[in-house]
């Protein structure tokens, strides 16, 4: 069956980075464009970034433009999603999710904070 599995999360100090990672099995993780979402406490859950089968498509949502990069490496099944600058407002529970089925992974949590 398809599972996603995040991990790299973690607590930062504000203006710190970290990378995320997103590993995929159970489908053919080459073909299918991949994304990031976040959810904050007491807000919906939002699209952080996307990126297309082959990786030379992006997008990204305007509050993390210019700080975030996703990226994803289809020999090692795997989504990255590359944080600079991290504020508070970036705490939340980030979450990968593939465009096959639509599956989603467990999360990973992120709090920025001094």
């Amino acid at each position: 069956q398809v599972q996603l599995v995040e991990s790299g999360g973690g607590l930062v100090q504000p203006g710190g980075s970290l990378r995320l990672s997103c590993t995929a099995s159970g489908f053919r993780f080459s073909s299918y464009a991949m994304a990031w979402y976040r959810q904050a406490p007491g807000k919906e859950r939002e699209l952080v970034a996307g990126i297309s089968v082959n990786g030379g498509s992006t997008n990204y949502t305007d509050s993390v433009k210019g700080r975030c990069t996703i990226s994803r490496d289809n020999s090692k099944n795997t989504v990255y999603l590359q944080m600079h600058s991290l504020k508070p407002d970036d705490t939340a529970v980030y979450y990968c999710r593939e465009d096959y089925i639509g599956t989603w992974g467990q999360g990973t949590q992120v709090a920025v904070s001094s």
